[in-house]
């Protein structure tokens, strides 16, 4: 009989708690990075090697291209890896193995066969880690087909996306938080619960404006949409969780009856996310829109490695509120 109920419990423990069901569940399952065997970067797989042994989780030098490629080779013939890059600046490193092999591979060469992977890429400022380890390259995974692409932003949601993940027949790639790692929460025990992937899901409803966001932002937008609420500002507020796909229904919806927009993310303005989402919303709601859609994103620039610096680079909650503000005075 499945465990019910609920536990608190931080973010990462709530990956390694997904991660453990999944390869009690699934013997095909490994887990393959930096340190794993030991906790990994930020203690996701702890415990996982003293339960599964060192052939299942399994500790690699730095070689990011390395651990991409055995992702794709791994889950071609049938397995289904899990890689912790520890940190999403290093998609770059790996990218001709992402963003070639793991989403083209069974295009390219006629594979009707299931390609279950998941790569762990964390995104995001966590106090001064400087700016090749605090990026938010999400967009890239928007822009290669073959991928699918989760952004959680609870505890719960890290459980239930990693889950999902593991049974996905196509390549994930897991965008945790820096930022949110040890943020506490109700999970789900049940070792069946799961996070659809493509579904988002209104956090806080609204009828005055519709605010996109994901991830570290979604703390700071419901912030945010509670200060201007006192105003006469009612907000909507949906948390995407996944970016491939993009519950394009939810957002339009809500777009529909609020007929004001704004995306909210902790990516660069310029060709980030909020880019593509404000563009399609624009293209499919032109004359549904009374303001044009506005996008509350980090500033163009290297992160300082100073943790209050770089604060100053990504959106506050004062800025949220007054976006807000000026969308409603348009």
């Amino acid at each position: 009989m499945a465990e019910q109920g609920t536990a608190v419990m931080a973010y990462n423990a709530a990956m390694g708690l997904a991660l453990i069901e999944e390869m009690r569940r699934d013997e095909r399952v490994f887990v393959l990075g930096q340190g794993v065997a030991t906790g990994g970067w930020f203690g996701a797989e702890k415990g996982l090697a003293d339960e599964f042994g060192r052939d299942r989780v399994i500790d690699s030098n730095i070689a990011e291209a390395f651990e991409a490629g055995v992702a794709a080779g791994a889950a071609i013939v049938g397995m289904k890896p899990v890689i912790n890059m520890g940190f999403g600046d290093f998609a770059l490193i790996a990218g001709d193995e992402i963003f070639h092999k793991l989403a083209k591979w069974r295009y390219m060469h006629g594979l009707d066969v299931p390609m279950t992977a998941v790569v762990i890429f964390p995104i995001g400022v966590m106090g001064g880690a400087g700016p090749e380890h605090s990026s938010c390259p999400e967009v890239l995974g928007m822009h290669f087909p073959g991928l699918k692409v989760v952004v959680p932003a609870t505890p719960a949601d890290a459980k239930g996306l990693m889950a999902a993940a593991l049974r996905e027949p196509n390549p994930v790639l897991f965008h945790s938080v820096n930022s949110l790692g040890f943020q506490r929460g109700e999970v789900p025990l049940d070792p069946d619960f799961i996070v659809p992937i493509g579904k988002g899901v209104v956090r806080r409803a609204g009828n005055a404006i519709t605010a996109i966001t994901y991830g570290s932002m979604l703390d700071r937008t419901l912030a945010a949409a509670d200060r201007v609420a006192d105003e006469g500002i009612d907000i909507e507020v949906i948390d995407l969780r996944s970016l491939v796909p993009l519950d394009w229904e939810l957002v339009l919806s809500s777009v529909r009856r609020t007929h004001r927009a704004m995306v909210v993310h902790e990516a660069v303005k310029t060709a980030g996310p909020g880019a593509e989402i404000a563009a399609q919303i624009q293209e499919r709601l032109f004359f549904e829109l009374e303001a044009p859609i506005l996008r509350v994103a980090a500033k163009d620039v290297p992160l300082p490695q100073n943790g209050d610096l770089e604060q100053l680079c990504i959106p506050s909650v004062d800025e949220i509120a007054d976006a807000a503000r000026r969308l409603m005075a348009i």
